[in-house]
């Protein structure tokens, strides 16, 4: 399993605009749509890297916590399901399922939405505050695959609290830390 960083996205960068279809209804939904109503935490991830399933049950804790707080979180996979079929649609919802992933999955087909986000591993997390610009990007925590730190999600947790509290943000923000999304 290779490591590849997240990008790190600029902060204030406007979230990009899309329309993907949700996995696990099978409708197509905006960005827009999907937003919270405080902000909206963006996660690219797929269903086989071992870093998702290491962070798996934490981000759908995470996810049940904030949603009720005004926090859209939308799930978007971008691997190329045809070198990958784990990573297809139908394994999507089965994923989402066995998971309890109460939020959208959504299939980003083309790759256009990763590209436009400068994602580049799974899983990567961008938060963008009530205005649709970017507040942080980085880790879950520092919990990795083998590493022996239990997952608590405190970097992506303490930015989320820092926008639904209005609070300073920490100014150091590690990269996300996964296997690199499977382009075509």
């Amino acid at each position: 399993m290779a490591q590849t960083p997240s990008s790190m996205l600029p902060l204030g960068t406007v979230a990009p605009a899309f329309i993907l279809e949700d996995t696990n209804s099978n409708y197509n939904y905006s960005f827009g749509e999907l937003k919270g109503s405080i902000g909206t935490l963006v996660i690219f991830m797929c269903n086989h890297c071992p870093y998702v399933i290491h962070a798996i049950e934490e981000i759908v804790m995470i996810a049940n916590d904030y949603r009720v707080q005004g926090i859209g979180i939308i799930a978007i996979s971008s691997n190329d399901a045809q070198k990958y079929p784990e990573d297809g649609p139908k394994e999507m919802t089965e994923f989402a399922f066995r998971n309890k992933m109460e939020f959208p999955y959504l299939y980003d087909e083309t790759q256009e939405v990763a590209k436009a986000y400068d994602a580049t591993c799974t899983p990567d997390f961008f938060l963008f505050d009530a205005e649709n610009r970017l507040l942080y990007r980085g880790q879950l925590d520092d919990s990795r695959p083998g590493n022996g730190i239990a997952t608590g999600g405190a970097d992506l947790r303490g930015a989320i609290d820092s926008l639904i509290y209005n609070r300073s943000l920490a100014p150091l923000q590690k990269p996300s830390m996964g296997c690199n999304i499977k382009w075509k």
